[in-house]
């Protein structure tokens, strides 16, 4: 089981989907919750900041970031996390999960180094299970 996950989206239903399915499927410990890419941000900015004075402060294990949302998107998102302003981060996977089509999102995914999949929402306990394979957890 994770210790912490963040799911990044601008839907508050899905982010309930998500909540539940990952509790149910005792995937992670604590779920933290932001509505876009800036608030994601924000968060892991607090991190940052709050361990320079207390080393014990954990991070995200695993991102869940959808690509479609207002303010900041998934990929604006996915080009400042991959920024040497969050190198201390970049040892976190993210998993998109997007309800696009579009294959070419698929393929711009395979630029950034720490996307290890692209899901079809909404998330589900058979995704988590195959995860926890993925991530050998």
């Amino acid at each position: 089981m994770l210790d912490q996950i963040l799911c990044i989206d601008d839907d508050p239903i899905t982010l309930m989907l998500c909540k539940k399915v990952i509790s149910k499927a005792s995937f992670s410990n604590e779920i933290i919750t932001a509505r876009n890419g800036e608030e994601a941000l924000q968060y892991l900015n607090t991190i940052k900041y709050s361990s320079i004075e207390n080393k014990s402060k954990k991070h995200p294990q695993l991102i869940f970031l959808d690509l479609n949302m207002p303010i900041m998107g998934g990929w604006e998102f996915l080009d400042h996390f991959s920024s040497a302003s969050y190198e201390e981060f970049h040892a976190i996977k993210v998993i998109v999960l997007s309800s696009t089509i579009n294959p070419g999102d698929l393929e711009k995914t395979k630029t950034y180094p720490m996307v290890i999949d692209f899901l079809s929402k909404p998330i589900s306990i058979t995704m988590l299970e195959s995860l926890k394979e993925t991530l050998k957890i």
